[in-house]
């Protein structure tokens, strides 16, 4: 919401086509009665000239007193999606404003409302809270990217009654609207949520030696086999699991690729949108919402870092542990909204990241998961990666197709699991690639149609 009683200048007045045309003609019936000693059409002449002149002088000291008030509906909006802009104008002054045009201000690549005919607004009154003084205007704006926009100021266009002169002058100041990225729905990843469990249940085990079993219920597709509850099982006839209660406050580490590091090695690989901006680095972008999202609404409590400095480069400094639910979702992509283009943070901080990271105890309780969205890389940023995969339990990397081979190969020689992403309809099937390692997926595919239940003996569990 914004608010102005001040007009401004926007560009200094101008004739219309009317006032060119009658300023020509004028002038050459000032030089045929001149020419020709004419006396009688000198009159027309200087009429002629002189009608637009005081136009321009009419418009440039017709200054209006306006109070703009915006509206968004709704004031934070998905890509793709579109918002209602309301105007509520109310007149300050003690004499009826007409005959004026309006448009909104909008930033390039945006189409805003035509510009439009501005209906009569009423001399102020002071008593009645709104009255013949007061009108509202409506239009709906579609924002087709990513980012904040600034709508506004509202351009008033102002013009003599014979339609000579004209002169627009700004009304207002400009209001931010967020643009979040898109987000695509994900299902839950089972091999994802498996491995989570069990570090979870060690850290219980670990905090709560004598914690109780709350209730055994039975097997379900992708439950950790150490969570079999044998008393259970054996008098139920069926494979039976601990059902415990969640002490822990589960936590995911998400890190985005936004330096591009590696662009001028493979600057060929490289779509430039329409805009100007990067159309991996906004993919990357929508990988990263998706994924945190999704984390966000089972629970976890989500950090996302920069590439460059994964440490210390926290995506928001208002969110420097994460973000959790409630609200964590809406935070996470009001953050990666104002995160503009690709920019250069230097390498020197991944290294010392990288040797920070090497230098610490790769403990199994410490391990969490860690998802990494990668746009364009370096062997830097790679290595800082490959010391960090010790610290995440899956480690699951995004590499968008400029991601060079030598950096892949790398990342799965180290043990990340790496998923291809090409375009925005791949995001949700790279996600569900990640359930269950490469080499398990077709067993438990095969498994899973045969319906057969886990052999007890090949069962171990986790108390003597």
């Amino acid at each position: 919401m914004s608010r102005s009683r001040s007009a401004r200048v926007k560009a200094w007045p101008r004739l219309s086509r009317r006032g060119t045309t009658l300023v020509v003609v004028g002038v050459l019936l000032l030089a045929v009665s001149l020419w020709f000693d004419l006396r009688d059409i000198l009159l027309l002449a200087f009429v002629g000239i002189a009608m637009p002149l005081v136009a321009v002088a009419f418009v440039a000291l017709h200054t209006p007193r306006l109070a703009v008030t915006r509206m968004f509906a709704p004031p934070v909006v998905g890509a793709g999606g579109a918002t209602r802009v309301a105007l509520i104008v109310k007149n300050r002054s003690r004499r009826t404003f007409d005959g004026a045009h309006w448009r909104d201000r909008v930033p390039d690549g945006l189409k805003g409302p035509a510009e439009a005919i501005l209906p009569a607004v009423g001399p102020y009154e002071g008593v009645l809270p709104s009255g013949d003084d007061t009108l509202r205007l409506e239009y709906r704006l579609r924002m087709p990217r990513r980012g904040v926009f600034s709508i506004g100021p509202l351009v008033i266009g102002i013009a003599d009654p014979f339609g000579l002169a004209r002169i627009d002058r700004e009304v207002g100041t400009g209001h931010e609207v967020v643009v979040t990225p898109r987000v695509t729905p994900l299902d839950a990843a089972l091999g994802t949520a498996a491995s989570v469990d069990g570090v979870l249940h060690g850290l219980q085990r670990r905090t709560h030696p004598n914690s109780d079993e709350l209730i055994a219920r039975e097997y379900r597709y992708g439950d950790p086999l150490r969570r079999v509850n044998w008393a259970a099982t054996a008098r139920r006839g069926e494979l039976m699991v601990r059902e415990e209660e969640q002490r822990g406050d589960p936590e995911a580490r998400l890190i985005l690729d936004t330096t591009l590091a590696g662009r001028p090695k493979a600057s060929s690989l490289r779509r430039e949108r329409d805009d100007g901006g990067h159309a991996g680095y906004e993919l990357g972008i929508e990988i990263a919402a998706s994924v945190g999202v999704h984390l966000l609404e089972r629970g976890y409590r989500v950090r996302c870092d920069h590439l460059a400095d994964p440490e210390r480069g926290v995506l928001s400094s208002a969110s420097p542990g994460g973000y959790r639910m409630p609200g964590g979702d809406r935070a996470l992509l009001e953050d990666l909204a104002r995160l503009e283009g690709p920019a250069r943070l230097g390498s020197a901080a991944a290294v010392e990241v990288a040797s920070d990271a090497e230098a610490r105890p790769r403990a199994r309780e410490a391990r969490m998961p860690g998802v990494v969205v990668l746009v364009d890389p370096d062997e830097q940023d790679a290595r800082s990666l490959i010391a960090m995969r010790s610290r995440f339990e899956p480690a699951i990397a995004f590499v968008l197709e400029s991601v060079a081979q030598g950096v892949v190969d790398a990342l799965e020689e180290a043990d990340w699991r790496v998923v291809r992403v090409r375009r925005p309809a791949e995001i949700a099937g790279a996600w569900a690639g990640t359930a269950l390692p490469a080499r398990h997926q077709a067993p438990a595919r095969a498994a899973r149609s045969r319906a057969v239940v886990p052999r007890p003996e090949a069962v171990t569990p986790d108390e003597p």
